[in-house]
């Protein structure tokens, strides 16, 4: 990305404030629905349990989230910005990721927005909508680490870009083996190394910092080429 190309730097930019803007709406929502829930934990809580309207008891937690709607819209609008983000950096990404790079995108973002529209919870884990809602988070944790990956290696083949790649990749890993800890703890009555919530975050904070981390590095690099760019002109 260079500024002696304005459109692919207003692109870029575009870009980097649609990363940013998914990973700020998405911790927003989330603190804002978490400090109406009444002895909310993120060590032991789902993040989904922030989503579900009814009153009840689930999986042994308590669950009552007054902001219920806020975490939902939070969870459709990180997918929307998601996805507008990956469609707007896909371009310079090269040829041989970028098509693996958009598909596993939208598996995040379509899979985060299900989490907001089919809710977790008793009533529709009764009603059989429980397995949406979970191939929804499936879909959202996995698509997203592996985007992180993705968009990692096809920065490391630039020397500018190699640290920032590098990052990324560890993220999207790290994501990946949280979520698999995450399966194996919870399965097991035997295996509690740390509480699910804790399980739960470092596979989904990791997009998120891969989120802001890529918005703010764009940001910061298309400001450092328009400082050259006046100097030199």
């Amino acid at each position: 990305m260079s500024t002696d190309a304005p459109r692919p730097a207003r692109t870029a930019r575009l870009a980097a404030l649609c990363w940013i803007a998914a990973g700020v709406v998405y911790v927003t929502t989330e603190a804002v629905a978490a400090a109406a829930f009444p002895g909310y934990s993120y060590a032991t809580n789902y993040i989904s349990d922030l989503g579900i309207p009814q009153v009840e008891t689930f999986g042994g937690r308590a669950i009552d989230s007054p902001l219920h709607a806020v975490m939902n819209t939070g969870f459709v609008l990180h997918g929307v910005f998601f996805v507008a983000a990956a469609l707007l950096a896909a371009p310079v990404l090269g040829t041989a990721h970028r098509r693996t790079f958009l598909a596993l995108a939208a598996t995040h973002g379509v899979g985060i927005v299900l989490v907001g529209l089919v809710h977790g919870g008793q009533v529709n884990a009764d009603n059989g909508l429980g397995a949406v809602h979970g191939i929804g988070a499936t879909m959202a944790i996995v698509g997203g680490n592996l985007t992180a990956i993705v968009a990692g290696l096809a920065a490391r083949r630039s020397d500018e870009l190699r640290r920032l790649g590098t990052v990324c990749v560890t993220l999207g890993v790290v994501g990946l083996l949280a979520a698999l800890a995450l399966v194996l703890d919870s399965g097991s009555s035997s295996v509690d190394v740390l509480p699910d919530g804790v399980w739960e975050r470092l596979s989904v904070y990791t997009i998120t910092a891969f989120e802001l981390l890529v918005g703010i590095a764009t940001l910061v690099r298309l400001r450092r080429h328009e400082t050259t760019a006046t100097r030199n002109a």
